[in-house]
């Protein structure tokens, strides 16, 4: 079973930092991209920033310049390191991923975490 499990949310004030870090564990032959969407209340869920196992990386256009996304490939972790944050960066957060299972079936499917606020206020 593959799991992935955020760490990093909280709050921040405007122009502060944050990182966020979503690590991939379970039966796991291969991660093609991990990445960050995000959802305010009552907005559409949306791409922040994706990253391939090769390193090739998208970031919105709200958040380039400001985001930086790496990933550990050794550790299946991903980071997403936020600076000089706004308020409207305010949001859930939610890791996914691109994953090969190990098992019989080795299937390809998405994955998401469970989300982790991330709040930028004064």
């Amino acid at each position: 079973q593959v799991q992935l499990v955020e760490s990093g949310g909280g709050l921040v004030r405007p122009g502060g930092s944050l990182r966020l870090s979503c690590a991939a564990s379970g039966s796991i032959f291969s991660i093609y991209g991990m990445g960050w969407y995000r959802q305010a209340p009552g907005k559409q869920r949306e791409l922040v920033a994706a990253i391939t196992s090769g390193g090739s990386t998208n970031y919105a256009a709200s958040v380039k310049g400001r985001f930086t996304l790496s990933r550990d490939n050794a550790k299946n972790t991903v980071y997403l390191q936020m600076n000089s944050l706004k308020p409207e960066d305010t949001a859930v957060y939610y890791c996914n991923a691109d994953i090969r299972g190990s098992g019989l079936t080795g299937a390809w499917l998405m994955y998401w975490g469970k989300g982790t606020q991330v709040t930028v206020s004064s």
